[in-house]
């Protein structure tokens, strides 16, 4: 179909809008210099955003017409420029575009009053919130198949049964692409514990996690106790991480038991890693590739995964971790290459944030 919008000649398409997570396809139209374009209604449904006589609007938010305008032509919204004026990364590939969320929103997030709450299904598909568990002490575990914390997982249920009569939790986050990778590691933990799969890398993201095994310690109001902290349960790899499993343990011990974690709520601030904006336009290409790759579309996928890992080498959760996914080892020679040249660059695998104090 061919419609003319003022100068403009446009031709009728679909396009699939992937906006932060959330997947929709709709009705688009192409101009003459192939841009997408989306109707009101569509772009209504695709981005949540309204049309209104002062601009687009989202709730109490809104754009006014007078900035929209550099995202309109002929009444129809270019989806790429009308991101980039909220300040949002954006993917794109043949008749699909994926939009992230901007590093001042996953930073403010993450720097509030509480923890971002989240929902992942466990291996069986039974959703489990974070905020199911408020009211006790929590240890968010992120892991993965492809890393050897995968042996830690027996430890950290071993934690939780020994320490539920005190209040506490742990909550178990596998960084996994699919859920079968993760599946046997937790049926052989036999864990009681919420074991959850974060096949999308969502709350990688809100959390910013680089590399597995990351912890964060969440108290019984929701807020960060300790943020982001290399972790081992076992000492099973200490030769690489060169961390203490020993102490990382009984400083959590003391937190449970006494409420003592160690930082002041300044440390808790100032040890918090914000989000950036070239990780979260990795974040954006990486999502974009994994809906690719899920399509059949493994050549185009691949760009993005190589574009991802240029914006932000230090994030092994998006190069390790899509590894067995692509039919690569990551436990194999093109790891510990990489491995040693971020390291020969600078940019650490491990981020404890060190200063325990003494159990």
């Amino acid at each position: 179909m061919h419609t003319t919008h003022g100068t403009h000649t446009t031709h009728g398409t679909h396009v699939t809008i992937l906006d932060d997570g959330r997947e929709t396809t709709v009705a688009a139209r192409t101009d003459p210099a192939g841009r997408i374009l989306l109707t009101p209604e569509a772009a209504e449904r695709a981005l949540g955003w309204v049309r209104t006589p002062h601009g687009w609007c989202q709730g109490e938010l809104c754009v006014p017409s007078s900035v929209a305008a550099r995202a309109e032509h002929g009444g129809l919204l270019d989806p790429v420029a009308f991101a980039e004026i909220l300040d949002r990364p954006v993917a794109t590939d043949t008749a699909v575009i994926a939009l992230g969320a901007c590093a001042g929103e996953r930073s403010s997030a993450l720097a509030g009053e509480t923890a971002p709450d989240f929902t992942l299904p466990d291996v069986a598909g039974i959703p489990h919130s974070l905020s199911d568990l408020r009211g006790r002490k929590v240890a968010l575990v992120f892991w993965g198949s492809w890393c050897g914390c995968r042996y830690d997982l027996p430890e950290w249920e071993r934690r939780h049964a020994a320490l539920a009569e005190h209040g506490f939790s742990v909550l178990s986050v596998a960084v996994d692409r699919r859920v079968a990778d993760a599946a046997p590691w937790i049926a052989e933990a036999a864990v009681t514990h919420p074991a959850v799969i974060d096949t999308d890398g969502t709350v990688c993201d809100l959390y910013d996690v680089l590399n597995v095994p990351t912890v964060l310690w969440i108290d019984e109001a929701g807020r960060i106790a300790r943020p982001q902290d290399t972790q081992f349960a076992t000492d099973l790899f200490r030769d690489l991480s060169g961390l203490d499993s020993a102490a990382a343990l009984a400083a959590l011990d003391r937190w449970v038991r006494t409420g003592d974690s160690g930082l002041s709520d300044a440390e808790v601030a100032r040890h918090t890693r914000r989000a950036t904006a070239g990780r979260q336009s990795a974040r954006t290409e990486a999502a974009l590739a994994l809906w690719l790759h899920r399509n059949g579309r493994t050549a185009a996928a691949e760009e993005h995964f190589a574009r991802a890992e240029e914006l932000a080498p230090e994030d092994l959760t998006i190069w390790r971790g899509t590894m067995p996914l692509r039919g690569l080892d990551p436990m194999g020679d093109a790891y510990f290459t990489k491995r040693a040249a971020l390291t020969e660059a600078g940019i650490p695998i491990y981020r404890p944030l060190g200063d325990r104090r003494p159990a």
